[in-house]
């Protein structure tokens, strides 16, 4: 007689049982390379590497940062910078503040039997996935959907795109919410490697990223990479949500909370995420008491500098809908480029300089690149350097001293809370807490 079927049989059985027709929907029309082919745009973990390298440890300043969105040879986000950072503040109110939350829609998850028996989850680009049983092990792409996994009561992906850009000290302003990524694989440090992936889905039950991402963001992978992947039976569930200035991302975007819905779809964990759409409503009307109004809001620039903790350049982001922006939107702040010719990063990898910079002027800087940092810590180095610059100096930003750490590429649902309140230290000045940490870590824990 055969053995009995394993819990991983039974989900690879789910995966072949959705078909790799799914996989069409996950590529798109074109195959889900859009415009940009390795050199263009991405988003995850490895989305943001630009060829801008940096020097950056998250945890403790020496670690290489590569921005998890391409490097324009395929690597992360187009930054690279040393990521540091450990503050907390925040508050918002507008934009992604109230995401149709709880307006998560089911159509096309079907459960056969709430108790552990086949379901489907529906989400562009991947189509419907069918599941026999609710993944245990997995991958993630970058920090946003890692965070949402904590928030979910999950155990820490295996892998992400890059561990150094999941900034989990942010969970040290949450007691009893703790995340340990010591044992966490990077995947895409050097090139993402679709061998690689086949032999991580041995280990994983799916892989929660964008399957566009890695096709449309560097020049190694192909269409056909993906459907490989997915037939050996591990498959991808995610869509690309920190930015949305790539081209090759031609279908539907998810707000923070609905890719977090999708993602409480597929570990069946709805009602934390249910909790957490009460506790973020609760956090948005909290935000509201301290957001003064529109004339009194200050205009500032989010930008990636180069190098990090003495730049002469930046690479500069214009606030979109993206999850990336949650914090800033919410807030309310004016984006100093919008009304201007600069071109946002994502879109063309476009760079500034301080003269540039000073005829726009901003009220605030805001720096990304340097989350391992410490507010004294950026201050000592990044904010002392551009003191002492002869332009620099020259700066209203400079001058007032409202020169921040920006906040990381990627955010989930808890740490976009702790982001948020720091943020509203940072240019509202708001002293205290803005959201409930014990509710938090109680969701967490599933003391719901």
């Amino acid at each position: 007689m055969g053995r009995e079927p394993s819990r991983r049989d039974l989900l690879r059985t789910g995966v072949a049982a959705a078909g790799i027709g799914t996989i069409a929907g996950c590529l798109g029309d074109d195959g889900g390379n859009g415009n940009g082919n390795g050199n263009g745009n991405g988003d995850g973990g490895a989305e943001e590497n630009d060829t801008e390298s940096g020097d950056g440890d998250d945890e403790t300043g020496t670690e290489t940062e590569v921005e998890s969105e391409a490097n324009e040879s395929g690597g992360a986000d187009g930054e690279n910078g040393t990521d540091d950072g450990n503050e907390s503040g925040g508050n918002e109110t507008g934009g992604d503040g109230n995401e149709s939350e709880g307006d998560n829609e089911t159509d096309g998850n079907e459960s056969d039997d709430a108790d552990g028996g086949s379901y489907s989850v529906t989400m562009e680009p991947v189509g419907t996935v069918e599941f026999d049983a609710v993944p245990e092990t997995w991958a993630a792409n970058n920090g946003s959907w890692a965070d949402m996994g904590i928030a979910l009561g999950q155990e820490p992906p295996e892998a992400v795109y890059l561990a150094n850009r999941y900034h989990t000290q942010l969970y040290d302003e949450i007691p009893g919410v703790e995340v340990d990524k010591s044992g966490m694989t990077s995947l895409w440090e050097g090139e993402l490697d679709p061998e690689e992936f086949l032999a991580l889905g041995e280990d994983v039950d799916v892989f929660v990223m964008d399957p566009n991402f890695p096709v449309g963001r560097s020049d190694n992978w192909e269409d056909g990479d993906i459907e490989q992947i997915e037939s050996a039976g591990t498959p991808f569930f995610g869509n690309s949500i920190f930015s949305r200035g790539y081209e090759w991302h031609d279908y539907e975007y998810l707000t923070l909370y609905e890719a977090f819905g999708k993602l409480a779809e597929l570990f069946q964990e709805e009602e934390r995420y249910e909790a957490f759409v009460e506790l973020h409503e609760e956090f948005q009307t909290n935000l509201e008491d301290v957001v003064p109004g529109e004339e009194e809001r200050p205009s500032v620039a989010i930008m990636w500098p180069q190098p990090a903790e003495a730049p002469e350049e930046f690479s500069p982001y214009l606030i979109d809908e993206g999850t990336s922006f949650k914090q800033w939107r919410d807030l309310g702040v004016e984006d100093a480029f919008a009304t201007t010719d600069v071109e946002d990063f994502h879109a063309g990898r476009s760079a500034i300089d301080y003269e540039l910079l000073l005829e726009i002027d901003p009220d605030v800087l805001l720096i990304r690149g340097n989350e391992a940092k410490t507010a004294e810590e950026f201050e000592e180095t990044v904010l002392a350097y551009m003191e002492g610059h002869n332009v620099a100096s020259d700066l209203t930003a400079v001058e007032n001293g409202d020169v921040y750490r920006g906040g990381p590429l990627y955010q989930g649902p808890i740490t976009n809370l702790v982001l948020t309140e720091r943020a509203a230290s940072q240019v509202y000045g708001v002293d205290g807490e803005l959201f409930d940490r014990g509710r938090v870590a109680d969701i967490v824990n599933g003391d719901l």
